[in-house]
């Protein structure tokens, strides 16, 4: 729902800013990003077996482009 607004997600990696990410985006994908918004998924507590533990938590990046441009996925 968000391409068609030209909002894509990524998983980046959780020391990458959002400098670094536009510049990987526009050159992997030959694209203008507009915006870039960072959102910080926690890690979740889970029970296997009985035993504790957490699921690993990743930084997620929504890049915004600039209108009329898409990112083609295959």
């Amino acid at each position: 729902m968000l391409a068609a607004e030209g909002v894509y997600a990524f998983r980046v990696e959780k020391n990458a800013n959002k400098f670094e990410i536009k510049k990987a985006v526009e050159g992997m994908y030959k694209v203008n990003v507009t915006r870039v918004n960072l959102v910080s998924v926690h890690p979740k507590r889970r029970v296997l077996r009985g035993r504790t533990g957490f699921k690993q938590g990743y930084k997620k990046a929504l890049v915004s482009l600039k209108k009329g441009q898409k990112i083609e996925l295959a």
